[in-house]
């Protein structure tokens, strides 16, 4: 595959284990070179704040921006909004509503309970957490879709302190259309977020420790590159990472149903968010894999030149491709071992395929439910588990936002069997204590 135009195509029944293999990893699935990196920026920021943050700035991002410019004022919000067009400001606000609908949906009442015995009761009380902060890119572009779904559903829980950190551009601002975002979120919900100029390791290290400007957080959410990633690891004993979510990834499954030049379409969804994203189209049908690729050039030809070089460079390369199966088992087997961030299922009878797939971060099902809808405007979360974590965690949601405190209680009626069969069991263990507190000891003691 010398030419770079060249599409990968990989046959499963002619891959070896240690190929197969392979073909799972992701640009984080060895992050020992990042850690290394960005150690000594942790560091830096822990020792020298501000200072060090704006020295990044200007290093990392080209921006010109000191420490006295790391706060987004008022002014700035302003000059945002006059620069957002009424077009784009609609987008935002529809996209917004479906997202906090979709996520007032998912939240939990203040509190449960069930009788588990007659008179013995137990249950759960939410709370939202105290603060976090939204992490929202910008090295390869400009992402308001991301502020919201990384602000709302932590509004929606009722987050009071709300934190927003993401890079400056070359002029020392932020995205004027993540500002207007982040205005109307707060207009509608009626609180106040905070933003500040900072992005990459530097900016989970001010969270984490908190410098003159930027609070400290107990939680930070959202995608960003492998130095934000490894940041976040090395990070973890002082703020919740979150679920990991780093670059794009996908798996396009198509069937013979369905034409391949709309699998190529949707391959580049996801392919074009950077050189370090992976999409795979994977097909049991050899005629779709042959349209698709005769339907790339075409689909590259409409698409900007940097955009080109992103999704060129992931589907012709070995993170990236059409993966031909056998059958469905083959594929399926293939999709769920991969655990993909998005998962688009094209067949004109997507809903068949549904009880196959055990590992995905999303699933979208048919020909009218590319991942464009489920990134910007259908409400459900595009901030994702990837590099395989999707096996065991979930998207982000209101429930990353909250946590639960166990109650429980015992009338006088329900408490001797509940003391009898505990005490029983703290005999056995050898906790004395425990026994005692529910043995005979305790009956003089109540009033």
């Amino acid at each position: 595959m010398t030419d770079k135009r060249t599409i990968s195509v990989w046959e499963l029944n002619g891959l070896s284990g240690q190929e197969r293999e392979q073909l799972l990893q992701r640009t984080e699935s060895d992050m020992s070179d990042y850690l290394l990196q960005v150690s000594p920026i942790i560091e830096d920021v822990r020792q020298r704040g501000d200072v060090a943050l704006a020295e990044y700035g200007r290093r990392f991002d080209g921006a010109d921006i000191s420490e006295a410019d790391l706060r987004v004022t008022p002014e700035e919000f302003q000059a945002a909004a006059a620069k957002v067009d009424a077009e784009t400001r609609e987008a935002i606000e529809y996209a917004a509503d479906n997202i906090r609908r979709y996520h007032e949906a998912q939240k939990p009442g203040e509190m449960t309970m069930q009788e588990v015995r007659r008179g013995s009761f137990v249950g759960e009380r939410f709370l939202p957490i105290p603060s976090v902060a939204c992490y929202v890119p910008r090295g390869k572009g400009s992402f308001p879709s991301v502020l919201l779904m990384n602000a709302i559903p932590a509004v929606v829980a009722g987050v009071k302190q709300v934190v927003v950190i993401t890079p400056p551009g070359a002029d020392g601002s932020v995205d004027a259309a993540t500002l207007v975002a982040i205005q109307l979120i707060a207009d509608t919900q009626g609180c106040q977020i905070q933003v500040f100029k900072c992005g990459g390791a530097q900016a989970v290290a001010a969270v984490a420790y908190g410098t003159a400007t930027v609070p400290r957080c107990s939680k930070i959410v959202g995608p960003g590159s492998p130095w934000m990633v490894a940041a976040k690891q090395l990070l973890s004993s002082r703020i919740d990472p979150g679920i990991p979510a780093g670059p794009s990834e996908s798996i396009v499954f198509a069937d013979e149903t369905v034409d391949g030049g709309l699998a190529a379409l949707d391959l580049l969804i996801e392919a074009e968010h950077g050189p370090d994203s992976s999409a795979f189209l994977v097909t049991t049908s050899r005629q779709v894999a042959e349209q698709a690729i005769a339907a790339m050039p075409d689909h590259w030809a409409a698409m900007s030149e940097l955009r080109v070089e992103y999704s060129a460079t992931v589907i012709c390369g070995p993170m990236g491709g059409i993966v031909i199966a056998e059958d469905r088992q083959q594929a399926f087997d293939f999709i769920n071992d991969y655990a993909p961030e998005h998962l688009q299922i094209l067949s004109t009878d997507a809903w068949q395929y549904l009880g196959d797939i055990e590992n995905a971060g999303e699933v979208l099902l048919g020909q009218h439910s590319p991942s464009t809808l489920g990134n910007f405007v259908l409400g459900c979360n595009a901030v994702l588990p990837t590099s395989g974590k999707a096996a065991t965690v979930s998207p982000l949601s209101v429930m990353d936002f909250m946590k639960f405190m166990s109650v429980a209680y015992v009338t006088e009626s329900g408490y001797p069997e509940m003391a009898k069969q505990a005490e029983r069991l703290a005999t056995y263990e050898g906790f004395d204590g425990h026994a005692r507190a529910v043995s005979a000891v305790r009956k003089p003691y109540l009033r």
